[in-house]
């Protein structure tokens, strides 16, 4: 288990706690449309306020790409936030500069300030040590609590970290750190790891990491189409990584030699397209016409996934079995959310892997029912490979 200092280990009485959150929520009309991740920073936050320090937040917002956007302001954030807290949340024109210094510098302990969008300056992206040592003067103590941007060496994230002598994790961090640890290093079996989303490349890191711990892989989404055309499968206008094909026949043959279920869909929802007029029609898995895309796991593969999930004890799943945004490819989704939403019921640790599965299963209702649910795609799916996330590795080490 990963284990670095917490902010509960640190005495944040009358100091500036400068601390990453991850706020890149979505927006809607100018308002926050979903505060989820701003609600999972809130334990952090009250933590540092009720014991006398000021919370320094920084946070990006979106992709500006190192521009100043009006549209990509932190100012609804920092509305939604201080509604969230009952309390007045100060804002800066900049997360850098004179007179972000001077109100940072002003704060009294208990305050909150919110940090404008570090994405505005490129410098954060390159982790420019100018940039993060300005950030680092705005701080007397450091906390990441951000698992969203976990795997990137970001000057919020890193640099500014790195000048700081305690840098402690936060609840929601530590959270995170708990959860993926537990289905990584000791889970319970029979463990099932559920994986979608559109690309082998994608999951290669988690299925390595993953084979010698599993009892099995049912596999979904877009990618299931390369394994299957590596087995000799007809898949039509699938979504298809050629050049993986070796690579996805070299994961069954290992499967196989380990003696682990491998499962692929047998059936699978296809259409010509996804235009709102495209028929849709079922197919063998393996032998799809051609001009049709497999868009969405069939109901015999429904099943098959059902029943290997009712007998798990762990459940990690991480990509949608198909393109669930649209009504008509939703099924299989919604299906394996509430499969496994029904068997964490009965006892099972499940974890969501972040990204569109946590998104499927808020869509589906079902987000209460889990054990766990990231609040970082990629970041999951970088520790679910085994890697040392940069941000949680430059985090002071627990004593």
């Amino acid at each position: 288990m990963i284990r670095k200092l917490h902010v509960r280990d640190i005495d944040v009485a009358g100091k500036r706690v400068l601390t990453r959150v991850d706020f890149n929520v979505p927006l809607a009309g100018g308002a926050v449309a979903d505060d989820t991740r701003i609600r999972r920073a809130l334990p952090t936050i009250r933590h540092i306020l009720e014991r006398g320090g000021s919370a320094v937040l920084m946070s990006h917002l979106g992709r500006p790409k190192g521009e100043f956007r009006h549209d990509l302001r932190m100012e609804p954030v920092a509305e939604r936030l201080a509604s969230l807290l009952e309390g007045h949340v100060l804002s800066t024109p900049d997360c850098v500069g004179e007179e972000t210094g001077r109100i940072v510098g002003g704060l009294a302990d208990g305050a909150v300030v919110l940090l404008e969008n570090l994405r505005f300056h490129p410098e954060e992206k390159k982790n420019d040590p100018g940039f993060a040592e300005r950030l680092a003067r705005l701080g007397d103590v450091y906390v990441n609590d951000a698992f969203g941007t976990a795997h990137r060496a970001h000057a919020s994230t890193v640099g500014a970290a790195e000048r700081f002598d305690a840098r402690a994790m936060g609840f929601l961090m530590q959270t995170e750190i708990t959860n993926l640890s537990r289905v990584t290093e000791n889970p319970e079996s029979p463990f099932v790891a559920i994986l979608g989303g559109a690309k082998v490349s994608d999951k290669i890191g988690v299925i390595h990491n993953l084979m010698p711990k599993v009892d099995g892989f049912l596999i979904g989404g877009g990618m299931a189409f390369t394994f299957l055309k590596a087995r000799g499968g007809r898949v039509g206008d699938s979504l298809l990584e050629e050049n993986l094909l070796e690579t996805a026949a070299g994961l069954l043959e290992r499967a196989e030699a380990l003696g682990k279920v491998f499962l692929l869909p047998t059936d699978v929802v296809t259409a010509a397209g996804l235009s709102g007029d495209a028929a849709t029609d079922l197919a063998p898995a393996d032998a799809i016409p051609e001009g049709l895309m497999g868009l969405d796991i069939g109901p015999d593969t429904v099943r098959a996934f059902s029943e290997e999930i009712a007998r798990a004890n762990t459940i990690v799943w991480n990509g949608p079995m198909g393109v669930f945004e649209d009504a008509r490819f939703a099924a299989g989704t919604e299906a394996v959310a509430r499969a496994v939403a029904a068997r964490t019921d009965e006892g099972a640790t499940s974890v969501i892997g972040g990204g569109d599965s946590a998104a499927a299963v808020a869509k589906i209702g079902v987000a209460d029912r889990i054990s766990h649910v990231s609040t970082g795609g990629g970041a999951s799916l970088e520790f679910l490979e085994g890697k040392m996330l940069p941000a949680i590795s430059v985090l002071t080490d627990a004593p």
